[in-house]
């Protein structure tokens, strides 16, 4: 009888030792690897609509690799006073590079670049956040990166606060997995 207890007992400390080690290494992944994130607002609109879930691997920036233009990223938001805390927009231009606007259009270092992606015209915000002036053309200071909302018309970004550090980046999105009639690579 003693043998069965202690084989009883030995099975249940197992499932709550494999349990714990499961546990703890879903923790690791979502911190240090791939976390989810759900989009609150349409400035991403058409690339991520209002709602859409994605996923974005953490490994770019915590290993300290430049992240590229046209990546999708998540940061923390530099507007103190804004509704969300992390944002998430489309890497236009690095540390270096100068970007203008001209006639709905963005130019990086003098030439147009092609963005099929876009929904409405590029033009500069007039309200600026606080401490911060945004006049082009804009060199973004090294160690930074100017990001913009797909949807122009409706994208609080670098327009308002300023190139972003890369200090202040979280993640670069990867894929959409809700809803499921969207699934896919971002």
């Amino acid at each position: 009888m003693l043998t069965h207890q202690h084989s009883v007992l030995r099975g249940v400390l197992e499932w709550i030792v494999t349990f714990a080690l499961v546990f703890v290494f879903f923790i690791f992944i979502r911190m240090f690897v791939i976390e989810p994130y759900r989009v609150p607002t349409g400035s991403m609109e058409p690339t991520i609509e209002v709602g859409d879930q994605v996923f974005a691997q953490k490994l770019t920036v915590n290993l300290g690799m430049d992240v590229s233009v046209g990546d999708i990223v998540v940061f923390k938001n530099p507007d103190g006073d804004a509704d969300h805390d992390i944002l998430v927009k489309r890497v236009i231009a690095t540390g270096g590079q100068t970007v203008d606007l001209i006639g709905g259009v963005v130019y990086v270092d003098g030439q147009a670049i092609d963005e099929p992606y876009v929904e409405g015209s590029t033009y500069p915000l007039a309200a600026q956040a606080e401490g911060v002036s945004v006049g082009f053309p804009y060199t973004v200071p090294e160690g930074s990166v100017w990001v913009m909302g797909d949807n122009r018309e409706n994208s609080a970004d670098s327009r308002y606060f300023g190139a972003v550090s890369e200090d202040d980046l979280v993640a670069v999105v990867v894929l959409r997995y809700w809803p499921l009639d969207r699934f896919g690579l971002v």
